[in-house]
């Protein structure tokens, strides 16, 4: 029996949060690094009012956290931009629906800022989504880039907290 056998896996779930389109990425800690476990999309409809889209993100996000028992998870914090500031009113909608979930939960939350996230994975903050994804593609060994985007982002996330962790027992 090795020590993986003997100790459980931590999980990390990634979320790059967003009204339309909610990316999540499972990353569970092993003897021989970060595995990417499951990732996907929860989307909401377009065509409802904004309470029904933000209780269907909570809901998508309520499944995730009963299906995988994360034990941490990471997400984006909201970012303003003077060009678009309507775009982080809309995600911190999601964020909230998502916070809520985690809490009702019992799921701890960590933030890291978008800069934060990129510059962990790729060694600049003002990294491209490209750059992301082949970074991950590379630090996986995948043959291809993790796709689509959302979840590339959520995998970072996750891969961010968990190199952050990984330095400070260090």
């Amino acid at each position: 029996m090795d020590d993986e056998e003997l100790t459980p896996a931590t999980r990390y779930l990634g979320i790059d949060p967003g009204l339309n389109r909610t990316g999540y990425a499972l990353l569970e800690q092993s003897a021989r690094g970060p595995v990417l476990c499951e990732g996907g999309i929860i989307r909401s409809n377009q065509e409802m009012n904004l309470a029904a889209r933000v209780h269907e993100i909570a809901s998508g996000i309520r499944e995730v956290i009963a299906e995988y028992h994360p034990d941490v998870m990471v997400i984006e914090q909201v970012f303003t931009t003077p060009k678009f500031p309507k775009s982080s009113i809309i995600m911190a909608h999601a964020r909230g629906a998502i916070l809520f979930a985690a809490h009702d939960a019992g799921v701890p939350v960590v933030h890291y800022t978008p800069t934060q996230i990129k510059r962990l994975i790729t060694g600049s903050g003002r990294a491209s989504k490209e750059q992301i994804q082949h970074a991950i593609k590379n630090e996986l060994g995948l043959k291809t880039i993790l796709e689509p985007n959302d979840v590339a982002d959520a995998f970072a996330a996750a891969l961010c907290h968990y190199h952050t962790i990984r330095v400070a027992c260090f």
